[in-house]
């Protein structure tokens, strides 16, 4: 291993850990990554001879070189936005929804004045919309939803854990429902009926087992607030039709990406895109 090579390794770890240690540096994790991006690729300029003598029609020369560099740049730049193309397409979906009151149903259907059958309500609501978002959007919509039906601070923090743990499960069964996934998915390492057909019950085993143990956390009944029926009338001019519509149009197209992925054979950045488009029109 060059001297180089070493250079560039210790400039990836020293962004990583940067980037792990965000709360502490108070630095923006990403301006890291971009400083990371550019620090490594600088290095390699040094002396990209050593990594390039392989690659077809190099010439030696210094342009030729330079245009070897920014063609690896450009297929790593290609493969990365193909992920980032297909989260910034589902978090706007999910937003679409979300401010024209698509999630609204979703309160109104866990509503009970048990505290373990709301915390089972819970916990498959969001094991299931975690699989189709994502599990960061999940929680966060999930909790959004908590603060308007729970008001004690400690069940809540209960509901709220279950929440965290229900999230990753639903979504690590998906090849959509979290990064990882949709970075394999996208490279096409892993398919949607494999990844299903096996994690699917380890991510149910993983959820179960800790909402059986907080169900216990959580005794007698549960005081919601008062949902005024013209509460939800602030968002937007839609009427309860048209938010369930919204909701299931949106979800239904997260769901549909798949099928258009195994159909088409076109990335699945391609089938948000479809979704968004026909969501937004």
């Amino acid at each position: 291993m060059t001297t180089l090579t070493i250079m560039i390794i210790v400039a990836f770890v020293l962004g990583y850990a940067c980037i792990a240690t965000e709360s502490l540096l108070k630095v923006n994790k990403a301006a890291i990554a971009l400083l990371m991006f550019v620090a490594c690729w600088t290095l390699y300029m040094f002396d990209p001879m050593q990594y390039l003598t392989a690659i077809h029609g190099y010439t030696g020369d210094l342009s030729g070189m330079a245009a070897a560099v920014t063609s690896i740049i450009q297929e790593h730049l290609g493969d990365t936005s193909t992920t980032l193309f297909f989260l910034m397409g589902a978090m706007t979906i999910v937003e679409i929804v979300d401010q024209n009151g698509g999630f609204n149903w979703v309160r109104k259907v866990m509503k009970t004045s048990s505290k373990r059958t709301l915390l089972w309500r819970i916990a498959f609501m969001t094991f299931i919309l975690s699989a189709i978002l994502d599990n960061l959007t999940t929680s966060i919509v999930m909790i959004m939803i908590l603060r308007k039906l729970v008001t004690e601070r400690n069940d809540r923090l209960i509901y709220a854990s279950l929440v965290i743990i229900a999230a990753n499960s639903g979504g690590a069964f998906s090849p959509i429902g979290d990064v990882t996934t949709i970075m394999l998915w996208n490279k096409g390492l892993i398919t949607a009926v494999g990844v299903i057909s096996e994690i699917l019950v380890p991510s149910l085993v993983s959820m179960i087992i800790p909402a059986f143990i907080l169900q216990y956390q959580l005794k007698g009944e549960l005081h919601m607030p008062e949902i005024k029926e013209g509460a939800d009338a602030s968002v937007g001019d839609f009427t309860e039709r048209q938010r369930k519509a919204v909701f299931w149009i949106g979800v239904g197209g997260l769901m549909f990406v798949p099928v258009f992925k195994s159909i088409t054979h076109l990335p699945p950045f391609v089938g948000i895109l479809l979704v968004l488009g026909v969501l937004w029109t």
